[in-house]
């Protein structure tokens, strides 16, 4: 094959696109994909990049937890404002996927932005992850502690799994850069 160097880096960069996007529709456009799950059966609130449960789409929210009014204070509704950056990892994953496409077609330089922007891209996910973290496991500790019962969603882990998919992505891609880009000339 022409450009096998760029294929590894390719296919994560795919990998983290993919799960980041499912991590940027979740709840209240997609409630399968939430970050927090607050209560049990049909009264539970579960809580996305946009919003909640029952809310409209927007950046930044406050919670509305029933014995947990602690919660909605400055720098929980400004954590919650940086959850816009799953959106923005998603779109430098799908800009070094792009690149990458170019890399596996035509050239050494489209592997070498799928390198640049997969390492960005990572480093925007790792804060986002961080954000996540901070952000739900100091609400879901608030929560628990007011008595109500309070999980992780499946898009923490997500962006987990995309964070290592990136990871892995840069360094393929990187390792790839000095792989074979010209076609042997067959000669008879």
């Amino acid at each position: 094959m022409v450009a096998s160097p760029a294929m590894p880096g390719l296919f994560f960069c795919f990998a983290a696109t993919a799960l980041l996007v499912i991590v940027c529709v979740s709840v209240p456009t997609w409630n399968a994909v939430s970050f927090l799950n607050v209560g049990t059966g049909e009264n539970q609130i579960r809580y996305g990049v946009f919003g909640y449960t029952g809310s409209t789409v927007g950046i930044g929210y406050n919670f509305q937890v029933p014995g947990a009014e602690n919660l909605n204070t400055t720098t929980i509704q400004n954590l919650t404002k940086a959850l816009v950056l799953h959106p923005v990892a998603a779109g430098l994953a799908g800009l070094a996927f792009l690149f990458g496409i170019c890399g596996a077609s035509y050239h050494r330089v489209g592997t070498i932005l799928m390198a640049l922007l997969s390492g960005l891209a990572a480093v925007v996910t790792l804060a986002a992850f961080a954000v996540d973290m901070a952000l739900f496991g100091i609400t879901r500790n608030r929560i628990r502690d007011a008595g109500q019962p309070a999980s992780y969603g499946i898009a923490n882990w997500l962006t987990l799994g995309a964070l290592v998919a990136l990871l892995l992505g840069f360094c393929a891609s990187a390792c790839g850069v000095f792989g074979r880009y010209k076609r042997r000339k067959d000669t008879y």
